[in-house]
């Protein structure tokens, strides 16, 4: 989207770089005029370039930009502004409720007299397909090819629907199946740190690179000095279609790094303890910003790593400004030399480049953290920021086992392949190499490889029992592990590629053997997993799976050759070799150096260049699917699949007026950290279920159930999965798990089923929860299922960032207790009625009046806050939507 501004302050300045003339937006003159800039942090830089290439005197105004420069006297300022990014990233779990959405709304705008046309991505699009593979099957050398024939076997009429939107809408690209995981193909391929555009005049435009993305882990990109965190898919719609994303001006953390890592500590070890720390420093709403020396001893996979769990750390993202690591990375990574040139000319004509000689930045507040100073860890096994010393992981499962889970560590007899194995408590289920986070850096893939290859040189291999699997972040993964020749020792021990995508960290696991499944359901046993993923929430990995863990890749080998997490895997045996001697972990533990010399070896620019040569064609059974149908989509009257939305149904060019909530009922009521996990419909589809039963009716076989991922363009199944997680508890109900509520009679009812007969009565329903409500994945559906229920107001003690933005966008209102209250301090039970007054005339961040009335007939007000935080969002609530606002101004 080119900028058609007015450039009150005279910035456009000229650049030559690679040979090649350019325009950019000068922060130097801009500080000028505006006061000093040079030491706000490197990401305000990167918004105050954006607002002087926007201004326009409306949406973005000369206040705006004094406004971003007087930042600098308190660190921290109360403004609005509308941030406009170059381009939007997604992946299929939410690319196709996106598309579906897009697909609806040119039907919306031909029955509204509109040209279906004008519903049309104007920045850059791309969609990564990544989410749909399953670990079905394992540990054979097959596995990759069975798993994705099973994939476009399960998903051809999204697939279908993929293709379609790709040749329909223009500036929408989608990246194939078995390509890899949309942040990494984001940063080996996709960003560029410094975009380009041409505007009317023919002018070509620098500026940096920037992106929302529909996935929450989109702030990996961030390493590579590229601006860009995860919003809801409605948010990123209303983004494609020019509509700026509302947000207030962060206050930004800064993260001091210092030392260097020690001998044998990897990326992994060091991203759970700065998640733990800001998780304890409490960043949610803020920037955080990586800054000091030590900064200069990670490579740019490491600062990618760090970068990829802001959402974890609560972050709306985790940056790095552009050095030497930056150009050296997109050196290796096969961008073009111009590009590269450009990249180093623009930050350090904009003040963006930094070296030793840089001034630090001025921030809100700040926090250190010596590198050398970082212990071997996980986390879990609940939550990624609990981490746990490696050596302590044994102590603190044992005490959760007796304390949460009132077992013991007696074992039960399973029949594996024939044989007798003893299963027990805290046993390791499942050990999977997964996810972007830890897929996509070289130093723990090789490092996985090594372990590997030092096991089966000592003849040991996984336990019976574990599911074991390797879905590499991209194809480049596979080429250096093959060249270093540490494919062949990954197979030897079960760790076969199964696929290039998500898997196991989005709960794409994959069933577990029937006999071991069925031991562990009917013995009530609380079985582990270990992966290298990002997420470990309850009900996330596998629901055959309670305790859950994060480990580095060459931690996942280990723990798959241990078996248990039981015990001290520093100091216990982990196997015996050939001749019966003991083998510990330091035994197969691979030193930095025997790493760094197979990574300098076998990671080369001729990779990346040969695996993205061609990476939008696709293998010959994405090149296969025909696709029919012009601007508007065929909807298919009897897909499972893909279905018209209801949000614009009926909808007329001026929306009905707004209404307080009367007579409310409330349709759950929840403690602390509710995850969009608990929320969202996500990993399989029980048939017993809501969910479930509808498929059934519809003559899907349960085998073809697929997962509520997979899903996503049904808005029928979503719905009927919102709340559902096997893991969810009801403070209505005593001691219940699972997604379910008292119904209006009283009686324990699935939590959809309730909410339908609250529907036919005409009861508006509200939802109310504790703390951080909503933390976890960017999952629009969490929003969508809510209003498609019937729920009117979400009444929290606190929200995460992007649920409570998607509540917005869906007309769902958000509202916070005051500071120090909570529903246990009104000792609310589920039972009362509720009516919030004000709606009518509610005003951004307003104070509003809850009126509760008990069973009994007492009555009472709370006093809770507004959560509609920006005027933006004023407009989008008032419209039913952001979808239905933007659909408005199109038609208009």
């Amino acid at each position: 989207m080119i900028p058609t501004g007015q450039d009150s302050l005279k910035t456009r300045s000229a650049l030559e770089a690679g040979g090649k003339s350019y325009t950019y937006y000068s922060l130097e003159k801009a500080g000028a005029q505006l006061g000093d800039v040079s030491r706000l942090p490197f990401s305000m830089k990167v918004l105050l370039e954006n607002l002087l290439r926007f201004e326009d005197g409306t949406t973005v105004t000369k206040d705006d930009l004094q406004a971003m420069a007087d930042w600098l006297k308190d660190r921290r300022i109360n403004r609005e502004i509308q941030y406009r990014p170059a381009r939007v990233l997604m992946q299929d779990f939410t690319g196709v409720p996106a598309v579906v959405d897009l697909a609806a709304m040119r039907d919306a705008m031909k029955n509204l007299g509109g040209d279906p046309q004008k519903i049309n991505p104007l920045v850059p699009v791309h969609l990564v397909i990544d989410h749909s593979v399953m670990v079905d099957e394992f540990g054979t050398p097959k596995a990759f090819e069975d798993n994705v024939a099973l994939e476009y076997q399960r998903n051809a009429e999204r697939y279908e629907f993929l293709k379609w939107g790709s040749q329909s809408f223009d500036n929408f690209k989608v990246v194939p199946p078995g390509t890899g995981i949309c942040h990494q193909v984001n940063l080996e391929h996709i960003a560029q740190t410094v975009w380009t555009s041409v505007d009317q005049a023919g002018t070509e435009i620098a500026y940096p690179d920037t992106l929302v993305g529909t996935d929450s882990h989109t702030t990996m990109v961030n390493g590579l000095g590229v601006l860009g965190w995860g919003v809801g898919g409605i948010e990123a719609e209303a983004a494609m279609l020019g509509q700026p994303v509302s947000m207030l001006i962060p206050e930004v953390v800064g993260f001091r790094l210092s030392g260097e890592l020690k001998e044998g500590i990897t990326a992994t070890d060091l991203v759970l303890t700065v998640t733990q720390m800001l998780r304890a420093k409490g960043v949610v709403g803020r920037f955080v910003e990586f800054f000091g020396p030590g900064l200069d001893a990670l490579s740019l996979a490491d600062r990618a790593t760090i970068a990829n769990m802001a959402p974890e750390y609560g972050a709306t993202c985790g940056f790095f400004p552009i050095d030497e690591r930056t150009i050296d990375y997109l050196r290796l990574t096969g961008r073009d030399e111009n590009r590269i040139a450009l990249v180093r000319e623009y930050a350090k004509a904009q003040g963006m480049w930094r070296d030793s000689t840089t001034p630090d930045p001025l921030f809100t507040d700040t926090l250190d953290l010596d590198m050398s100073t970082v212990e071997p860890s996980l986390a879990g096994p609940k939550r990624p920021q609990d981490r746990v010393r490696l050596s302590e992981v044994d102590e603190l499962f044992n005490a959760e086992l007796e304390g949460t889970y009132k077992k013991s560590l007696e074992s039960i007899r399973c029949p594996v392949d024939g044989e007798d194995y003893g299963v027990a408590n805290g046993d390791v289920m499942i050990a999977a190499i997964t996810s972007c986070t830890n897929t996509s850096n070289p130093s723990v893939l090789i490092a996985a490889g090594l372990v590997a290859r030092k096991a089966r040189a000592l003849g040991l291999t996984r336990k019976p029992w574990v599911k074991t699997s390797l879905a590499p972040g991209s194809q480049v993964v596979t080429e250096y592990l093959n060249a270093a020749g540490l494919s062949e020792d990954l197979d030897a021990i079960g760790f076969n590629l199964v696929g290039y995508g998500c898997t196991t960290c989005i709960g794409n696991s994959g069933p577990l053997a029937p006999a071991i499944s069925k031991a562990i359901n009917e013995n009530d046993l609380v079985a582990a997993s270990v992966l290298s993923g990002n997420r470990n929430f309850e009900g996330r990995v596998s629901p055959d799976c309670r305790a859950n863990y994060l480990a580095s890749p060459p931690l996942v080998v280990a723990y798959a050759l241990f078996g248990t997490v039981t015990k001290d895997i520093t100091k216990t045996p982990i196997g015996q070799d050939q001749n019966g001697k003991d083998v510990f972990l330091k035994d197969i533990w691979p030193s930095n150096e025997e790493i760094r010399e197979l990574i300098d070896a076998h990671v080369s620019r001729d990779m990346f260049q040969d695996r993205y040569a061609d990476v939008f064609r696709g293998d010959e059974r994405w090149r296969s699917i025909a696709v029919t149908g012009g601007d508007t989509y065929a909807w298919p009257a009897n897909s499972t699949y893909i279905q018209n939305p209801p949000y614009f149904k009926g909808m007329t060019m001026t929306p009905k007026p707004l209404t307080d909530i009367e007579g409310a009922r409330a349709l759950a009521l929840f403690g602390d950290s509710i995850t969009t996990d608990h929320i969202s419909p996500a990993g399989s589809i029980k048939a017993d279920s809501p969910a479930g039963k509808y498929l059934n009716d519809h003559e899907v076989a349960r085998a073809d159930f697929n997962s509520y991922g997979a899903r996503r363009g049904n808005h029928e199944v979503m719905m009927r999965g919102t709340f559902a997680n096997i893991r969810i508890r009801n403070r209505m109900l005593d001691g219940v798990e699972g997604g379910f509520t008292k119904g209006p009679s009283g009686n324990t009812q699935a939590i959809y089923d309730a909410a339908m007969e609250y529907a036919q009565q005409g009861t508006p329903l509200i939802v109310v929860a504790g703390k951080e409500y909503g933390t976890g994945s960017s999952r629009d559906w969490a929003a969508k299922g809510t209003i498609l229920l019937g729920v009117r107001a979400v009444l929290a003690e606190s929200f995460e960032r992007i649920h409570r933005s998607n509540l917005v966008g869906m007309g769902v209102l958000p509202l916070q207790f005051a500071e120090g209250e909570n529903a246990a301090t009104y000792n609310l039970d589920g039972g009362e009625t509720f009516s919030i007054d004000g709606v009518v005339s509610i005003e951004p961040r307003q104070n509003i009046t809850v009126k509760v009335t008990r069973a009994n007939g007492e009555t009472f007000d709370i006093v809770a806050r507004c959560r509609i935080d920006t005027f933006n969002e004023l407009e989008y609530y008032r419209s039913g939507g952001i979808l239905q606002f933007v659909l408005r101004n199109l038609a208009a």
